[in-house]
């Protein structure tokens, strides 16, 4: 299988993040994609390819032009009144305050922010754009041929939506090569997220659509995070009714629990009739990640890649999202995906 990875991942390497009530050393680090790479080099998984590039009118497909100069100029604004310290959020525009973009950066922070675990440093734009020319990079050449490509992105992508940040993601790469699959001839997309936490981003972008099907298996947001999007509810609306399909677990899933709610997301794809896949593969549902109260081993992610495999049936793209755990993170990933492009011949 083909992977693209771009080093400018590097340049994204925030120092703190806030989380329960401390301030902890960052856990989305370069590390994570670096132990991905070494395992692939390994087991001999295929070609490693640098993206291309393709500059932000594909990323405007999907999300505010506002919300991409803010990305562009907040580091520069930060810098300017704060040093080179990341920067972070520490008030936000809450329900019943107005929706206005202040020109304080700290105002823009808060505005564009959801939480306070998301840096932005100096080198985040950089980062951030080349993990969307690595999936957009994936894309195309999966509708070249319709092979299977694995897009090494980071900063993942699927918690970032039309104008908020969050998550550790700035710039939704699955929601972008999907939509990059739509406007180059894929009449319907799908877009399976198996990461541990919702991609409420994702849904967010879609929900009010039918020609992108998301399917997102992950904890039940009533516990977890993002906890206000991801409850089985969440259909759809308008136009998009009936084309979001949310299956949340509870703490201490395990393979069996997780392999039925898998066969229903595939069940429904099928069913769509989908022309292209994007997989937002998160291995954060692994028993040992620091994040994660999934009970899955590295031996279930060959489960997994076996069942989509088999189940999928169509030109798929594999999008890195989130998984922790970074000295069993790169079993995990070639598990999945050597089992993943075995069984789809």
């Amino acid at each position: 299988m083909l992977t693209i990875y771009s080093e400018d991942h590097r340049l994204q390497h925030g120092k703190v993040e806030l989380t329960g009530g401390h301030f902890i050393p960052v856990v989305e680090k370069p590390e994570r994609a670096e132990t991905i790479l070494a395992r692939i080099k390994a087991v001999g998984l295929g070609e490693i390819r640098a993206p291309e590039r393709f500059g932000t009118d594909p990323i405007a497909r999907v999300h505010a032009p506002h919300f991409i100069r803010f990305l562009e100029t907040a580091w520069d604004e930060w810098k300017s009144q704060h040093g080179e310290i990341d920067a972070l959020p520490t008030n936000w525009a809450v329900r019943n305050m107005r929706q206005v973009v202040p020109s304080s950066i700290e105002g823009k922070l808060g505005y564009y922010a959801s939480d306070c675990g998301t840096p932005i440093t100096k080198g985040t734009w950089r980062a951030a754009l080349s993990s969307v020319d690595v999936a957009l990079t994936g894309a195309k050449l999966v509708a070249a041929d319709g092979r299977p490509v694995f897009s090494l992105c980071r900063p993942p992508g699927h918690h970032a939506s039309t104008d908020v940040y969050c998550g550790y993601c700035f710039f939704n790469n699955a929601a972008v090569a999907a939509q990059w699959f739509r406007d180059n001839g894929a009449a319907r997309v799908a877009v399976l997220d198996i990461d541990y936490h919702h991609g409420n981003g994702t849904q967010e972008i879609f929900y009010g659509r039918d020609d992108v099907l998301f399917v997102s298996l992950h904890a039940d947001p009533n516990v977890e995070y993002p906890y206000y999007l991801g409850y089985a509810e969440e259909r759809g609306e308008g136009a998009g009714e009936g084309f979001n399909l949310n299956l949340p677990m509870p703490f201490g899933t395990t393979w069996d629990r997780y392999r039925e709610a898998l066969d229903a997301a595939l069940a429904r794809i099928r069913d769509y009739g989908a022309n292209a896949v994007v997989l937002s593969f998160g291995a954060d549902t692994f028993q040992e990640d620091p994040i994660s109260q999934f009970k899955l081993n590295s031996d279930d992610f060959t489960r997994m890649g076996e069942i989509l495999g088999r189940g999928l049936g169509v030109p798929t793209l594999t999008v890195m999202e989130g998984g922790y755990a970074v000295d069993a993170l790169g079993v995990n990933v070639s598990n999945l995906l050597q089992a993943l492009e075995g069984a789809a011949g």
